[in-house]
């Protein structure tokens, strides 16, 4: 793990964030040429006990699942099991009849028939229509949390029987919404596969690549090393210190639950991700390991957004930033990035577990927290700067 890259800037930078009660802790791996160069841990997993986080520390990933559904999807249409514009409702009937509310309506019932069905390539770049509920966005996102629709006790196949009965927020195709398409394409990959998504993702991933700890819940044996989850004195205000520890907003992770949740529901390490985004790195492949094919991998890194669509959130727009399947994909530099932020590719979880990847200089970087809501939290954002200015000086 020689490198002779300077990135005690980028360490110190996370050790600030430790240091002033705004993160609890921070795991942080970056990657140059599919291989592990620098290493950082700093702060506790759980702060009340005086656990110090580890290399095998164990984060709820929420939507860092999203990547991994993707991959899983695509291996099975390499198999020809569908067609990326193939309509959802053609692989699941009971989402046949859907309509959609309709613009600047004021109450639920106002809704207009689909000018065209959503497909499966609209699923995984979050412009099918549907939504997340969290978010509040629209009269739709109401109805998501009055019908629970990612609660816990119900299995993928009664998520999208909820789904069903709901009003598509937008048009399919019209905009990115962030959205349970990836809940949606995990119960698909049951239907293709034959296997529960979490055997699936087992067979065609964890295992080929050595991902021992990831998985949908947290064993007896492992609670150890499972991190706590802090939050800020004002959600507003992301840099202000005072740190509390802060109860699972999605259902406890130390059972078994029903919902597998291809969006947001899988919970490992910051080493078993790092294989994963090594196989990214590698065009589907790591260690003489082969999950992808390279012209799928290249599909994904496409951008598949209507002309004019950019990817935004309700409180997070990001500039110069386009959809891929299951990836966002970066077509100018942010504020403080050199041009070979061009083509980064990348996504992150609600409690700070961010990772990307920058074809062009074959570097990958790796931040993990827990802290709610941490999915634009700052800290992410300078490590990524400082990363790539420690790439950069010697150009």
């Amino acid at each position: 793990m020689t490198d002779t890259h300077d990135f005690n800037p980028v360490f110190e930078a996370l050790q600030r964030y430790v240091d002033n009660d705004i993160l609890a802790m921070t795991s942080s791996v970056i990657l140059h040429d599919q291989k592990v160069v620098a290493q950082h841990l700093c702060g506790r997993q759980d702060r009340e006990s005086d656990i110090e986080v580890k290399e095998d520390s164990i984060f709820r990933l929420f939507s860092n699942t999203k990547i991994i559904t993707a991959i899983a999807a695509m291996t099975l249409w390499e198999q020809g099991k569908f067609g990326l514009d193939d309509a959802v409702a053609e692989h699941l009937p009971v989402l046949d009849g859907l309509n959609v509310l309709k613009p600047n309506a004021t109450d639920v019932s106002e809704t207009e028939s689909l000018r065209s069905p959503p497909t499966i390539r609209q699923l995984m770049c979050h412009s099918a229509g549907f939504s997340y509920g969290i978010f509040a966005e629209s009269l739709v996102d109401g109805l998501y949390m009055q019908n629970q629709v990612l609660a816990p006790d119900q299995n993928l196949g009664e998520m999208v029987e909820v789904i069903a009965k709901i009003p598509l927020a937008t048009q399919p195709g019209t905009r990115f919404q962030y959205s349970v398409s990836s809940d949606v394409l995990a119960h698909l990959i049951e239907i293709w596969s034959g296997k529960s998504f979490g055997e699936y993702l087992q067979h065609a991933i964890f295992e080929p690549l050595g991902m021992i700890d990831t998985a949908f819940w947290v064993p007896e044996e492992k609670v150890s090393r499972f991190c706590s989850i802090y939050a800020g004195p004002d959600e507003m205000d992301p840099m202000k210190p005072g740190l509390t520890k802060a109860p699972d907003a999605f259902g406890s992770y130390t059972e078994r639950r029903a919902l597998e949740s291809g969006g947001g529901g899988l919970v490992g390490t910051i080493t078993d991700y790092s294989k994963f985004i090594c196989m990214l790195m590698g065009d589907g492949e790591f260690n003489g390991v082969r999950i992808v094919r390279p012209e799928t991998l290249a599909l994904m890194r496409t951008n598949q957004l209507p002309s004019g669509v950019g990817v935004q959130l309700p409180n997070w727009f990001m500039p110069d930033t386009v959809f891929g399947l299951g990836l966002a994909l970066k077509n100018k530099p942010a504020e403080g990035e050199p041009e070979t932020a061009v083509g980064e590719y990348h996504w992150g979880g609600l409690a700070g577990t961010h990772s990307w990847v920058a074809p062009s200089i074959d570097v990958a970087g790796l931040t993990f927290t827990q802290r709610m809501p941490g999915f634009w939290h700052p800290f992410s954002h300078e490590f990524k700067r400082l990363v790539y200015a420690a790439f950069d000086q010697d150009s």
